[in-house]
């Protein structure tokens, strides 16, 4: 093929890719806890239009094609909140996912440009029977701080790490 894959900040012209490959990536998600209700399968077009709005967006591009994307916002308290990591599942185990959170650490972190407030910590969360999720997390220095039941099948794992 010879392209390489090339990670930017996500803006409003992506929405409508980075939705369908969230569409295409969760549903191994949902069949994992049998439920096809998940969030990012049930999200807008203006909801993520509005995420990206609130906060700070990557996209992976092979070539034209967004194959990889996470999300981002800093809160007040200096905790940024890591959303929706997706990648093609033709080009996952190629470090893809380790680059975005890379990139998304980047932009937050204590020596980017932010006029008003920096991160103190990263934050994100998964699914307890998410294997392949916690095993890249905890391989970038995220450490499990939490876990919330939100139904019979699914806890949800929240992992940190210090900015």
């Amino acid at each position: 093929m010879g392209l390489s894959v090339t990670i930017s900040a996500a803006d409003a012209r992506d929405a409508e890719h980075i939705l369908k490959l969230q569409y295409l990536c969760y549903q191994s998600e949902a069949e994992l806890y049998g439920d096809w209700s998940i969030e990012p399968l049930t999200q807008t077009l203006d909801e993520l239009r509005a995420e990206l709005d609130e906060g700070h967006g990557l996209v992976a591009r092979l070539g034209d094609e967004v194959v990889a994307s996470v999300r981002a916002r800093l809160d007040e308290d200096g905790t940024v909140r890591i959303a929706k990591l997706i990648v093609h599942p033709r080009m996952r185990r190629h470090g893809l996912g380790g680059r975005l959170l890379d990139g998304i650490e980047r932009h937050f972190g204590a020596d980017a440009a932010l006029a008003e407030a920096s991160a103190k910590r990263f934050q994100l969360f998964t699914g307890h029977r998410s294997d392949g999720n916690l095993r890249l997390y905890r391989s970038r220095g995220y450490a499990q701080v939490g876990t919330r039941e939100v139904g019979p099948r699914l806890t949800l794992v929240t992992l940190e790490k210090a900015a």
